[in-house]
């Protein structure tokens, strides 16, 4: 595993009917790696994200991505796959216990490279039961320092 020193800028919108719309912006060092034909960005979350003390991973691979996150801070522990056009239920640590959380990806594209660059685009709604659902829009920029 030869990783890559890049930049990533995360661009993120919410839009919720409960919490109205929000959207962030970041720039944040990443490490890219590929292993087993599967590209991987691993960065920091930060204050400004809102998940200081966790590290979050993506797999990208051809039909899905997953984000794992790792650490102490809120929300560690946590694991979602995008997939166009699926349905994935799973659980979402907050600091008030496991809430069940759906994912409907409408939309998933990547066109980032091994060599350090390209874009991450997912569009997806979100159901976190009983309290919140709303529409979440990522994009991710990969840059090379």
């Amino acid at each position: 595993m030869n990783a890559k020193d890049v930049l990533i800028k995360i661009k993120s919108r919410q839009m919720s009917k409960e919490a109205g719309e929000d959207e962030m912006e970041f720039i944040t060092e990443a490490k890219l790696y590929r292993r087993n034909n599967t590209t991987y960005l691993l960065y920091e979350e930060s204050e400004f994200s809102g998940i200081p003390g966790c590290r979050t991973r993506l797999r990208l691979r051809e039909k899905d991505v997953q984000m794992k996150r790792f650490g102490d801070g809120a929300g560690a522990g946590n694991e979602i796959v995008f997939e166009k056009g699926k349905r994935n239920v799973g659980f979402y640590d907050t600091p008030f216990g496991p809430i069940e959380i759906e994912i409907l990806t409408t939309a998933l594209n990547s066109t980032v490279s091994e060599e350090g660059c390209g874009e991450l685009e997912i569009d997806y709604e979100v159901s976190l039961k009983g309290l919140l659902e709303g529409r979440n829009r990522i994009n991710i920029t990969v840059m090379q320092q």
